[in-house]
């Protein structure tokens, strides 16, 4: 977000000892865009969205243009959804791509080739993702496809191969995990929807700034979806895990799409519209950190009488959220403290920069 990049969340992690003791949490500006928008044409605002979000583009877009098709009562055709549900899923690719690159192969020069090869590859798919999904888009997939197996991706639900800079880099992810207690992980998911929606409008915007579900903060994201998808135990739960699930993500969108992107087929949930009353709508969108959501209410002119948003990093930097069950308790070796809480805090992938502060307090 080009608002939010002069914000950033600030972590301070307290230390007795080896153990966390606890955690504090910053949360980080966000952009104030139910001022921005009020009073202005709906349809006005659609364009100036990718201005204002750097990260994730498409998914706002979305939201916004089907929370306010809602809340006229406007119908989109079949043809519509799908190409839309492409378009989000070639996004969450290479947003999910992007953190891979940027957070974990960045020092793998002997892999540079093959990933300079893989973002052309991928700035062409999303560049053809406005287009009915066809044929060039299915033989760009097939191209990517190779190239993450080049880098040691295999085909979907196989293993990462053997000493592949991937594999490389969650043996060292193990290495530096934390000892964490055992922690309740809980799951953002479609079926929270209506409940969070209900509130975007009805309580006051504190909500979206620091959201709750029954006094929980649940995690939304690649691993959270893929325990709720596959109904796995949540443990182990560090930064490896969260790698592994990006890793498994990337190939399984990828087979959707070379699949010809048939919307039968597509994930459950990830557009829903809600019709919460006259001119009043809010939609779902899963983005590449989790679910998003934006609520509207128009007035008889068609313009914004109120307009909220709610992003994935505002639950999972909750200050009672994932990123505070996963250090809370932990015990750390002081040599490698410092990387092994930086690689958790990455792994849940804010869309903002963040800094890691380190204070030794008393005993736990």
């Amino acid at each position: 977000m080009s608002f939010a990049a002069r914000s950033k969340i600030d972590v301070t992690v307290s230390l007795a000892a080896d153990v966390v003791a606890a955690v504090e949490i910053l949360p980080r500006v966000r952009p104030p865009l139910a001022r921005l928008f009020a009073g202005k044409q709906a349809s006005s605002l659609l364009n100036v969205l990718p201005r204002l979000f750097a990260l994730c583009a498409a998914a706002q877009q979305t939201a916004l243009l089907s929370a306010i098709e809602t809340a006229r009562d406007e119908a989109i055709t079949r043809t519509t959804k799908q190409h839309r549900i492409a378009l989000i899923v070639t996004e969450r690719i290479a947003e999910l791509l992007r953190g891979l690159f940027v957070g974990h192969l960045t020092q793998d020069i002997a892999s540079a080739a093959a990933i300079r090869f893989l973002r052309r590859e991928m700035s062409a798919l999303v560049g053809t993702a406005q287009t009915p999904w066809g044929s060039a888009q299915r033989e760009a997939t097939a191209r990517i496809v190779a190239a993450l197996a080049a880098l040691g991706m295999p085909n979907e639900g196989g293993a990462l191969r053997s000493g592949s800079p991937l594999a490389l880099r969650i043996a060292a992810l193990n290495e530096i995990d934390l000892k964490s207690i055992p922690a309740e992980h809980s799951f953002l998911s479609v079926a929270d929807d209506r409940n969070i929606i209900k509130r975007l409008l009805v309580d006051d915007a504190t909500f979206c700034y620091c959201p709750d579900l029954d006094g929980h903060a649940p995690e939304t994201g690649p691993w959270a979806r893929q325990m709720k998808r596959d109904r796995l135990s949540p443990s182990p739960s560090g930064a490896a895990e969260r790698l592994k699930a990006r890793i498994v993500e990337i190939l399984r969108l990828c087979a959707w799409l070379k699949a010809g992107a048939h919307i039968e087929s597509a994930e459950h949930g990830i557009i829903e519209r809600y019709k919460l009353g006259p001119g009043r709508a809010a939609a779902a969108v899963e983005c590449a950190r989790g679910r998003l959501y934006h609520a509207v209410e128009l007035d008889p002119q068609g313009r914004i009488s109120r307009f909220e948003f709610l992003a994935p990093t505002e639950w999972n930097f909750h200050q009672r959220g994932p990123l505070v069950r996963s250090l809370e308790g932990a015990v750390l070796t002081a040599r490698r403290h410092r990387d092994s809480v930086h690689a958790v805090i990455a792994s849940l992938d804010p869309c903002v920069g963040f800094t890691l502060n380190f204070r030794e307090v008393g005993d736990a």
